[in-house]
């Protein structure tokens, strides 16, 4: 059993609260709350909040005049004393600015995360994780390609169903990910008998990692609470460096932190737009500037809504019964924009698209080719993005994301020795790329075969977004296999090699079927995290 925590002189500190008993934020809260099987209303928060006292347990979410007070009323984790805090929380200090601009940057997003907190039942503290993660920036990617506000890898996000494509990527979605990873972490407390200190360490680190690390302390005779585990010095800090943040919010006064303080209000509305919509029409109709606009949107990779997936926005409250009614009276011709365009002398269907900030497959869709071959002289109906219209590059709406769009200004380029197994889909989930664009780049046929030892160039543009973080670690999934899984499709499926999926469960060479139920065990990258 994981060691007691002492409460010297039996003193808790003053942000330290039960869980909240959940009995529904108010009413209206439970109406727009969004589940796994329902698109209603999503919401943030709105400033003019006034300050006031943490109010009762009991009070429900509609009486707490700020986020604050409605966050330090879900406060569920104890008061520890260790140096590993202090240290966090002396860092914290000598850096005030970033603690300014970790509460700006998640003024548009509490509200929301809040509702998932109390809807899941779990601390309220774990609100602040993504001032950890990502320093509250949805856009940000780190070195091991985690992505979005909580940093999901491919592969975890895929688990989870945060769908990832050329066009939209759901670990950037606000809603999505939040959904998500809220999911992840209660499912890693239950895994830990309710230890959140250890499930956060495993969000981190990965679950197989800390229960190996609980399991050699077993064997020692050791305590096995988070504090006496010999765990790596980035996980070592992930934990203290949240309840470091959590404590300083939570006595302002006492470290002379200055709150600002944001109303207990609702932020956005999510609104499905039921088709494809260009992303500058839709800022332009809210009434926002299309950067403040993308950070509300930023899990769309380039200038409007999938055209054959996610087709939701989320709008600024206020704006949103406009946005609505002048949705409604726009023609469905004006929800995107097209041009022709005569396939000049070596042009190609990638270089088209790239021009013109679309996808080889949307020209395809749209034109009815049977194949990704066109002839000079072929008139094609492009889509055109509203900026380019207003005189704008369309670059200007996809750089906000740190997906690599296929706009090659300002790149920078690296190179890739293909492995084993390799595919083009394989080095283009890697690297977080289009396909389409790595062909591109090499200069590829698009059903050329990868050899091992074979060189790519890879190119990542400016608008990619690097969070500081230390090196990857390696985290272990377990996967149970289902009927028509393959050893290839799984592999594909976690961004890892065939080879290594054997070799990590014994499984032959000569053996290809694997059967339903059975357990796999997957090694996948985890991203480091940011301490600034």
């Amino acid at each position: 059993m994981p060691r007691s925590i002492s409460k010297k002189s039996g003193r808790h500190l003053s942000y330290l609260l039960p869980i909240l008993l959940v009995t529904g934020c108010s009413q209206q809260a439970q109406k727009d709350h969004l589940t796994q099987s329902s698109t209603s209303k999503f919401s943030v928060f709105t400033r003019n909040g006034n300050s006031g006292k943490i109010h009762n347990k009991q009070v429900e979410a509609k009486e707490h005049a700020t986020i604050w007070d409605r966050m330090l009323s879900l406060y569920a984790l104890p008061e520890i004393d260790n140096a590993r805090i202090d240290r966090e929380v002396n860092w914290y200090l000598r850096n005030p600015e970033y603690l300014t601009r970790v509460q700006q940057r998640a003024e548009p997003y509490l509200y929301f995360i809040l509702n998932e907190i109390e809807a899941k039942n779990i601390p309220g503290e774990l609100a602040l994780l993504p001032a950890v993660e990502s320093a509250f920036r949805p856009d940000a990617m780190s070195p091991a390609q985690a992505s979005g506000l909580w940093q999901f890898i491919p592969p975890t996000g895929r688990l989870y169903g945060l769908k990832q494509n050329s066009w939209y990527d759901a670990r950037r979605d606000v809603v999505q990910s939040t959904q998500a990873a809220t999911t992840f972490l209660k499912e890693l407390s239950e895994t830990f008998n309710k230890d959140w200190l250890l499930a956060l360490a495993s969000y981190n680190a990965g679950k197989g990692n800390i229960k190996n690390a609980v399991d050699r302390n077993v064997e020692r005779g050791q305590p096995t609470d988070f504090w006496s585990l010999d765990l790596n010095n980035e996980t070592s800090a992930y934990v203290p460096r949240l309840l470091a943040i959590a404590k300083i919010f939570a006595n302002p006064e006492k470290y002379n932190v200055n709150l600002h303080q944001f109303a207990n209000q609702p932020y956005f509305e999510l609104v499905d737009v039921k088709s494809q919509l260009d992303l500058g029409k839709a800022a332009e109709m809210a009434q926002t500037p299309l950067d403040d606009f993308l950070k509300l949107n930023p899990g769309y990779n380039r200038w409007s809504t999938d055209p054959n997936g996610a087709q939701h926005l989320l709008i600024p409250v206020d704006k949103a019964d406009s946005f609505k009614e002048k949705l409604a009276e726009l023609p469905h011709q004006e929800r995107i924009k097209w041009e022709h365009h005569t396939v000049g002398k070596k042009e190609t269907l990638q270089s088209i698209a790239s021009k013109h900030s679309t996808s080889v497959d949307e020209i395809i869709n749209v034109n009815h080719l049977g194949d990704d071959t066109v002839a000079q002289g072929t008139i094609l109906l492009i889509p055109v993005s509203f900026q380019s219209q207003k005189g704008e590059p369309a670059a200007a709406v996809a750089s906000a994301s740190p997906q690599t769009t296929s706009t090659p200004a300002q790149s920078s380029k690296q190179q890739y020795t293909v492995k084993k197994g390799d595919t083009l889909w394989d080095v283009s989930q890697r690297f977080s790329v289009d396909k389409d664009d790595i062909v591109s780049w090499n200069k590829l046929s698009k059903k050329a075969a990868l050899k091992p030892g074979q060189k790519l160039t890879i190119k990542k543009t400016s608008g990619t977004i690097t969070v500081a973080s230390t090196a990857p670690s390696i985290k272990q999934i377990n996967y149970t296999v289902k009927t028509g899984d393959t050893l290839a499709q799984i592999s594909k499926k976690f961004n890892v090699n065939v080879t290594e999926l054997r070799k990590w469960n014994n499984v032959p060479k000569n053996k290809a079927d694997i059967k339903p139920g059975s357990k796999l065990k997957v090694m996948i990258e985890t991203a480091g995290h940011p301490s600034t």
